[in-house]
């Protein structure tokens, strides 16, 4: 193809493949001058504290500056673990062994928190736990990437399988990784089913879900809170805020001051042919790997089409850009998607905190629960869950995530202008670690 507008099917569009099966909804209806509890965002972790709040006879209002479910929550991967990122991520460094220990319980619930929910309440979300695997991006990392292994198996009791290269193609159809690591344990879920699932579920249990309706201040008032929208004011007795990557700085300036938005990019391409698919990622698992600029990969659910999620390099661009450098990352993974053209290109924001890990307290006059740190579906889903619990005074147990010391990070308001660095600083030291062998 030597046109790069030969890489886009003619039905490109730029946005989620995941809004094909279940767009954001739009819900316009005037907001109730006052409700018991307001939650502002739609995400997994609002939507699940919604569902357990009203299941338990509060009276709950969802508000979203979108639409509703227009944020990350339908732009992610879709992957689902059991703790597996607190370690993979670097979170185990500067928290004591107990705080960890509890925060890797806290993950390895969640992971079972979202199998449950999907089950008991039949959700069509189309979840599946067939493993991830962590390939090698150099062969000195192999040694690294085997002892992490073993601490996931030692510290969350997943079952890992110690990939050679020889034997690779048993998990993945590339000769581009030098080895790898194959945890069982690992699933992914569609991210817009899953979405449309929990609002049909809160609404069923009475929720009231608004979109559009930017939240612009949060102040006390006599019996409760004041909540400034676009759309008017809406007084509540207690007020939850569950915005992660979309943190807005007006409204919640303390908050936003503590959690980074990273945008992260994908692409789908165009339907493959069944067999190309089997050969590319056998049974349908999960992809990752060890470079600091990852890349993270997977089948659609129905098994058509390649997902391949990347930054595009240290600066942001728009998504159609960004599609074509991901795609080139994507070939030198995959030669063989070069006759096949991208159908779908997006992004959306995590939301990273310092010490990489979740967190769950008060401030801004709410109570919060942010900071996925790119492994937000099941964790999130569970401190949404939990964070309803703590408000219902019904918790069994204290929540590892929920603390005190939630880090500013110097020099940042709510404006992410250190990111172009850091990108920087990771893509240069992945290709002195390639060029290293």
């Amino acid at each position: 193809m030597s046109s790069q507008n030969n890489i886009f099917t003619s039905d490109f569009t730029p946005a989620p493949y995941w809004w094909d099966a279940s767009e954001p909804e739009t819900q316009l209806d005037p907001l109730p001058s006052a409700v018991e509890i307001l939650i502002v965002g739609s995400g997994y972790a609002g939507l699940n504290a919604a569902i357990e709040l009203a299941r338990n006879g509060r009276q709950v209002a969802v508000l979203d500056a979108d639409r509703l479910g227009s944020g990350a929550s339908t732009r992610t991967g879709g992957m689902i673990s059991s703790g597996q990122k607190l370690v993979v991520g670097g979170a185990i460094k500067g928290i004591s062994p107990e705080l960890f220990k509890n925060m890797i319980a806290d993950s390895i619930a969640s992971f079972a928190f979202i199998q449950e929910l999907v089950r008991e309440e039949n959700l069509d979300a189309d979840l599946y736990i067939g493993g991830r695997y962590f390939g090698g991006h150099t062969p000195t990392q192999m040694k690294r990437l085997y002892e992490m292994g073993d601490i996931l198996n030692r510290v969350t009791g997943v079952t890992v399988h110690k990939i050679n290269r020889d034997s690779q193609s048993e998990v993945i159809g590339s000769h581009f990784y030098h080895g790898g690591i194959l945890v069982d344990e690992y699933g992914g879920i569609h991210p817009g089913k899953y979405h449309r699932s929990l609002r049909n579920l809160a609404k069923h249990y009475g929720v009231q879900l608004f979109s559009h309706a930017r939240v612009n201040s949060i102040e006390e008032s006599a019996n409760g809170k004041r909540v400034l929208t676009e759309r008017g004011t809406v007084n509540a007795e207690k007020v939850l805020i569950t915005t992660n990557g979309y943190t807005g700085r007006q409204a919640t300036p303390n908050i936003a001051r503590r959690i980074v938005p990273v945008k992260s990019y994908q692409i789908a391409t165009e339907p493959l042919p069944a067999d190309l698919i089997e050969y590319l990622i056998p049974k349908k698992r999960m992809i990752t790997d060890s470079r600091r600029d990852l890349i993270y990969t997977r089948p659609s659910p129905d098994g058509t089409r390649l997902l391949f999620g990347s930054r595009p390099g240290i600066l942001q661009v728009d998504d159609r850009s960004a599609a074509v450098k991901i795609r080139q990352r994507m070939l030198d993974i995959w030669p063989e998607l070069a006759d096949y053209r991208i159908s779908h290109a997006w992004s959306g924001n995590v939301g990273m905190t310092a010490d990489k890990t979740a967190h769950v307290g008060k401030m801004d006059n709410g109570d919060y629960a942010v900071g996925c740190n790119g492994n937000g579906v099941a964790l999130m889903s569970w401190l949404g869950y939990r964070l309803a619990q703590k408000i219902l005074a019904i918790e069994k147990q204290p929540l590892s995530f929920d603390r005190a010391d939630f880090q500013t990070i110097p020099l940042y308001n709510g404006n992410p202008w250190f990111l172009p660095f850091a990108s920087g600083w990771y893509r240069f030291r992945d290709a002195v670690d390639k060029r290293l062998g």
